[in-house]
């Protein structure tokens, strides 16, 4: 399927002459290991956007409770709509009244090594990977390194699909391994939630 086609959903929900989220319309180079990034968003809900480039578009899922360090940790991720790439350097205020209204920043970003592999030790497409429900990657960010699984499951009192997201190795009995979102500062710009919301970008 082709970026365009994937992107219907993320430009159909959103007003380009009042966001200044990216359209995704520009072009954008590729080569080069994929890229990740965390933003935290300050929206009805706080919650963390965990995006994975994959092909020509960003993969993303919710995670309220943000990804952690500490592998006894298992984070629900729900899965959103496709971003295009220039989505992974967009910090600033989406308007009041537009869909996702709230402060993002860039809380992480890096490169990541995808690692999924079949039964028989054989690598698998990532979006294959994805597609199947089990994928294995290994990330190279400010923050997050180290590997991490992205699981898909069905809650049994829900139609909606989810994931978890986890790191992987040996668990530690008291880890902190989640920032609180409102003391967090963007791996970019060093600002935190509310000085970005203060300086009033959109």
């Amino acid at each position: 399927m082709a970026a365009e086609d994937r992107l219907r959903t993320y430009r159909g929900k959103r007003g380009f002459e009042r966001t200044r989220e990216p359209s995704g319309q520009g072009p954008r180079g590729g080569g080069g290991e994929p890229h990740f990034v965390v933003q935290i968003h300050d929206a009805s809900r706080m919650h963390f956007d965990f995006r994975l480039q994959v092909d020509d578009v960003l993969k993303s899922w919710s995670i309220p409770k943000g990804p952690s360090t500490d592998p006894g940790d298992k984070r629900m991720a729900v899965p959103t709509e496709d971003h295009p790439l220039e989505y992974e350097d967009f910090e600033g205020v989406i308007p009041k009244g537009e869909y996702g209204g709230g402060t993002v920043i860039v809380w992480d970003n890096g490169t990541y090594e995808p690692l999924s592999h079949d039964r028989r030790g054989r690598p698998v497409d990532f979006a294959e990977s994805l597609e199947r429900g089990h994928a294995t990657f290994r990330l190279h960010g400010s923050k997050l390194r180290g590997e991490y699984a992205l699981t898909r499951f069905r809650g049994e009192q829900s139609e909606q699909e989810a994931w978890l997201l986890v790191r992987k190795g040996a668990a530690r009995s008291a880890g902190h391994g989640t920032p609180d979102p409102r003391r967090a500062r963007s791996v970019r710009t060093g600002r935190t939630l509310a000085q970005v919301a203060a300086d009033g970008e959109e």
